[in-house]
């Protein structure tokens, strides 16, 4: 599971940087900021630190939801098939 969560992670900076230089900071910035639950050093730490864990069964959902509003109807998609009309 540990390298899934490293994809996801990967996944969801990729998506941030690529908000953040193409469509505007405030989505890119709530990307960025979501890929870090899914670094599993920080869900270590917060498990060791504050007793507090998000469950794997939330992640999946909350990436599956996030990804397919991004990839489905995001302004970044949006972008990719103008480009690609072109």
């Amino acid at each position: 599971m540990t390298t899934f969560q490293y994809v996801l992670f990967a996944l969801f900076v990729v998506l941030g940087v690529l908000n953040l230089f193409l469509i505007h900071p405030v989505p890119g910035l709530f990307y960025m900021l979501l890929s870090l639950v899914y670094l599993p050093p920080l869900n270590r730490y917060l498990k060791a630190k504050l007793k507090f864990s998000i469950p794997t069964a939330i992640k999946l959902v909350v990436a599956f939801l996030v990804l397919w509003g991004t990839l489905g109807v995001g302004d970044l998609m949006e972008l990719f098939e103008a480009w690609l009309r072109e």
